[in-house]
């Protein structure tokens, strides 16, 4: 059964905090230190409930059989040196028991046709260079590193990447 797509409302906060919050344990927990991890969840079901309003217009849910099994937003680039013509996956994450079933993919096909619906030409995505799982399946989805990187402090220093794909 194909899954379905839809723009986050707020009685989905606590599915996207738990579906965060079991994506990161799975697929950060050799790149963040533990302690950061756990008090990141902590603060997600709050995150989510302030986040999600009526006026949500870029995140959204993907489920399966009516069940939320992945969270994801999408909506125009928060980097200055990046052109209006760019679209930014800001996140995606999959319940660990839906990775590499072609969930992800699906999901990035929808974030491909929002923002050329949007009238964008391209897409970016940051994430942590040392996620291998994470860049090949972007570079499996047409993402190229672009050159660009920042340390952000994940509870210590960690080397994230930016890539791009033109849509």
């Amino acid at each position: 059964m194909p899954v379905t797509i839809r723009l986050a409302v707020n009685s989905d906060a606590s599915d996207m905090a738990e579906i965060g919050a079991r994506s990161w344990e799975a697929a950060y927990k050799n790149i963040l230190p533990e302690r950061y991890i756990r008090e990141k969840n902590a603060r997600r079901l709050e995150q989510f409930t302030n986040s999600i309003t009526d006026k949500n217009e870029d995140a959204y849910v993907i489920q399966k059989n009516g069940k939320t099994i992945g969270i994801m937003k999408i909506a125009a680039t928060a980097d200055d040196d990046l052109t209006r013509d760019y679209f930014e996956l800001h996140y995606i994450y999959l319940h660990p028991d839906h990775f590499r079933r072609g969930i992800g993919t699906e999901a990035m096909d929808f974030a491909f046709k929002k923002a050329r619906e949007a009238g964008k030409k391209f897409i970016s995505v940051w994430v942590f260079a040392e996620n291998i799982n994470s860049i090949r399946f972007y570079e499996k989805c047409g993402f190229v590193p672009d050159g660009k990187f920042k340390l952000q402090d994940r509870g210590g220093p960690v080397k994230v990447i930016r890539m791009k794909r033109k849509l």
